[in-house]
């Protein structure tokens, strides 16, 4: 059996199988752990990582349109969205909200393929004021939500704006439990706790990254730094920025260009010399 599923390529396929069903599966065994550990009245962890919005775009057709973007990644999205709505709403049925510190992130930026300019045109932007997408070292490539609910710990509708990376989920949880982690654990990990309860910065002020091809970048405070002449990624590919002329690298003040656009490495030679010694440092 040869099928095709939406947006996906196509190719062989098993009849008995539906890659659009994933989602409110796994909204309904999400529903089953925590009702069966609610039960018992002991801690638990619930990871749930979903194939959305990720290509096949496979979208129940109740949320075909429901963007009003024409486009099925929106549309995904959406579904997505009703999916961590579901879980929200199972704890509280099992009364376990008030109780439970639940955090929603993301992988990646937007990929460009899924129609994003096509979006961009209707007014949506799916990496929002950030350069790039998906796969790119710029800020749009890998910059993602993180948005975490601790009722009694944390503030109802605080923000945040310090820098923090998925990495620096292993040493909150370990701090949660009471654990401490050995010297060789999670090294570039650090606690989120002291944002969670606005008692101060976490510590991090730098974060080491890099594109689909391997092209390193550098964040330090409000400095970033990028050793590519062009996105690093599938956005503007480095050879063809090379060719142009531009730079080899890039050097961007976030504090006042969050967008990458005023490539100031030129001006501030010092800074780049330092940045670079410390990316060679950090990944040695």
């Amino acid at each position: 059996l040869t099928g095709e599923n939406l947006a996906s390529f196509s190719g062989p396929a098993m009849p008995y199988w539906h890659f659009e069903q994933l989602l409110p599966t796994w909204a309904k065994k999400a529903d089953s752990y925590i009702r069966e550990r609610a039960e018992t009245d002991e801690p638990f962890f619930l990871y749930l990582p979903m194939t959305s919005p990720h290509t096949p775009l496979s979208v129940n057709k109740p949320w075909i349109g429901k963007s009003g973007l024409n486009n099925l990644y929106a549309d995904l999205v959406i579904e997505t969205d009703d999916v961590f709505g579901r879980v929200l709403a199972s704890l509280e049925k099992h009364g376990v909200a008030d109780n439970t510190l639940v955090i929603f992130a993301s992988d990646n930026g937007c990929a460009r393929y899924v129609d994003a300019k096509g979006m961009e045109e209707q007014g949506h932007f799916p990496s929002g004021p950030y350069r790039g997408y998906k796969s790119d070292a710029w800020d749009g490539g890998h910059r993602i939500p993180c948005v975490a609910r601790w009722p009694g710990v944390i503030r109802d509708g605080s923000t945040c704006g310090q820098l923090v990376c998925l990495s620096d989920l292993m040493a909150t949880c370990a701090g949660i439990v009471g654990d401490t982690l050995p010297d060789t654990a999670g090294e570039d990990s650090v606690s989120m706790m002291p944002l969670f309860r606005e008692a101060g910065e976490t510590g991090r002020s730098i974060a080491v990254h890099h594109s689909i091809t391997g092209k390193f970048a550098i964040r330090d405070g409000r400095w970033k730094l990028l050793l590519c002449p062009g996105s690093g990624g599938w956005t503007y590919n480095d050879a063809d920025a090379a060719g142009a002329g531009l730079p080899l690298v890039q050097l961007y003040d976030m504090q006042v260009d969050p967008g990458e656009i005023q490539n100031v490495q030129s001006a501030h030679p010092d800074k780049v010399k330092e940045m670079v010694a410390l990316l060679k440092q950090l990944v040695a």
